[in-house]
């Protein structure tokens, strides 16, 4: 089975590694256990270029990383910035990440939309100026507002996302209103589909005047049913694209390590080129 199984960050997966285990060291012990990472850390902001080399590095042959795109280039931070700074930024963002396409270790890189990011002919055009600045790096495209696949536009959101060589990131998210995308189990591009799966929280999800809001959205367990489903879902898609890389991003709690490796027995999944792992001799 083509497929990519992992999780979003490698920092707070606790289960995974051994106790007094440094921070700069559990990218390497990460790549013991799984074949691709999310890194959420360039969603705040451009990493250094060194990082990335320090991360291909660590990880084995064929390991491979979905880097997110910096916030201001998604409009998380809704900044005013003219077509010169725009493009300045983008500039700097694909150097800082040279080091992932030289080593052939860039999945590819993910833009995730903030809520308000809704169907619009202003909007439709942000995505092709982002497609012409980025080139022929490949790109996952996911949306967090559901008016991109309501009847009326869904039909031609797919087909955009085609013609425009964007991977689909399907998601697999509580249905919390206008802010939240349902799951679109059709693959955009012949090579690739990304699947995020971000746990089932309804009364979570959305703010709600919460203060914990984001300490709690994303906490979830999928349950064996669920997995299966998800499964079945995979199966489907890869039907339609060469190979499917699922990343659980259910972790307020702590589950999206255990769940990843649930869903790789569960897909009968042996990974190979895996870093070697660390035996505890004192393990009963």
């Amino acid at each position: 089975m083509n497929l990519s199984i992992g999780v979003t960050g490698w920092g707070d997966h606790d289960q995974l590694y051994p106790a007094g285990t440094k921070s700069q060291d559990k990218l390497a012990v990460y790549a013991s256990h799984f074949p691709v990472v999310e890194i959420d850390s360039a969603f705040y902001a451009i990493q250094p270029k060194r990082n990335y080399e320090k991360w291909v590095k660590e990880t084995p042959v064929g390991f491979t990383f979905v880097v997110k795109a910096f916030s201001k280039m998604t409009g998380h931070q809704r900044e005013k910035m003219s077509s010169e700074e725009v493009r300045e930024m983008f500039e700097a963002y694909i150097e800082s990440i040279q080091p992932l396409l030289d080593s052939g270790k860039l999945r590819f890189v993910l833009f995730q939309f903030p809520p308000w990011f809704s169907v619009s002919k202003e909007n439709v055009q942000k995505l092709r100026v982002i497609r012409e600045l980025m080139g022929d790096i490949p790109l996952a495209l996911e949306f967090r507002n559901q008016s991109w696949y309501s009847s009326k536009y869904r039909e031609q959101t797919l087909s955009f996302m085609k013609k425009g060589n964007w991977i689909h990131g399907i998601v697999d998210e509580p249905q919390a209103g206008e802010g939240s995308a349902p799951t679109v189990l059709q693959a955009t591009h012949s090579k690739d589909t990304l699947v995020r799966l971000h746990g089932r929280n309804v009364h979570g999800w959305n703010k709600n005047g919460r203060e914990d809001w984001r300490e709690v959205r994303f906490l979830y367990r999928y349950n064996d049913e669920e997995l299966q489903e998800w499964k079945d879902n995979v199966e489907y898609l890869l039907q339609q694209s060469e190979h499917v890389t699922v990343l659980f991003n259910n972790n307020s709690g702590g589950d999206a390590a255990d769940n990843a490796k649930q869903f790789i027995d569960l897909c009968q999944i042996e990974y190979e080129q895996l870093n070697p792992r660390q035996m505890d001799l004192f393990q009963e």
